[in-house]
């Protein structure tokens, strides 16, 4: 099994090196998006040996980030994406239970709430009340059994990619993926990992900072994704019941 592991960066001078180490442990073949960083992300980056990148001249967002990883990702030879965020919160060592978990599934997610880890982080009240609603509101719809519907951390088989037409750039992009997936009858896991919130005041900029106008904005993108255009689902073996495998 050919892994990708994608990690989108923006502005993560900060970090990116700490978690290139890391994730070099623990897969080879790694893929940067870096989204218009305007910090010196770019200059590290050019140090860093063996990357395949992907340089956005200015920030698209981070579900432009994901998409241009996904688009690379299907056009590859590699069985799957892993992809994973450049703040420090993911754990790269948890790569290898994501893989693990997809042996029968065609997504695999964390879950920052599936079991409780020595290392939790309390999540700031706001986001983790917009979670839980957003989280309720899909699997009642949609049937799922998900208790984080926005972590990052996450592998993709590429044929299941090639059932998606991601499009919504910016934080709300988990949100189409999942309706995507319901509607393609898409094999869905969830596997914990730990909850770490390094910088719990890190905002998200603009009118995303006000919780309420940020609760609306997922579920506009939520009723857009019902009316999405997919690609024709393959004969392959689904699930019929996403989210109970």
């Amino acid at each position: 099994m050919r892994v990708l592991t994608a990690i989108p960066v923006y502005n993560e001078a900060k970090h990116v090196r700490e978690v290139l180490a890391e994730v070099r442990q623990y897969t080879p073949d790694i893929l940067v998006v870096n989204d218009g960083s305007t910090d010196g992300t770019a200059e590290l980056l050019d140090r860093e040996p063996g990357l395949l990148r992907i340089d956005h001249p200015q920030n698209r967002g981070y579900g432009a980030a994901l998409i241009s990883a996904f688009a690379f990702a299907r056009a590859s030879t590699f069985d799957v994406l892993v992809t994973m965020d450049c703040d420090g919160q993911h754990q790269p060592e948890r790569i290898s239970v994501l893989l693990e978990a997809i042996h029968d599934c065609d997504i695999v997610s964390g879950s920052r709430y599936f079991r409780d880890f020595r290392q939790d982080t309390p999540a700031p009240t706001d986001r983790r009340f917009i979670n839980a609603t957003i989280t309720r509101e899909i699997n009642a719809k949609y049937g799922f059994n998900l208790t984080d519907t926005f972590c990052g951390f996450k592998a993709y088989r590429r044929e299941a990619l090639e059932k998606l037409n991601i499009t919504e750039r910016g934080w709300g992009m988990p949100l189409q993926l999942w309706v995507q997936a319901a509607r393609q009858e898409l094999r869905v896991k969830e596997i914990g990992v730990p909850r770490l919130y390094l910088d719990p005041n890190r905002a998200f900029g603009g009118v995303m900072n006000d919780p309420e106008q940020r609760l609306a904005y997922y579920r506009d993108v939520l009723a857009s994704a019902e009316r999405d255009e997919l690609p024709a689902a393959r004969a392959a073996a689904c699930c019929p019941c996403p989210g109970t495998c």
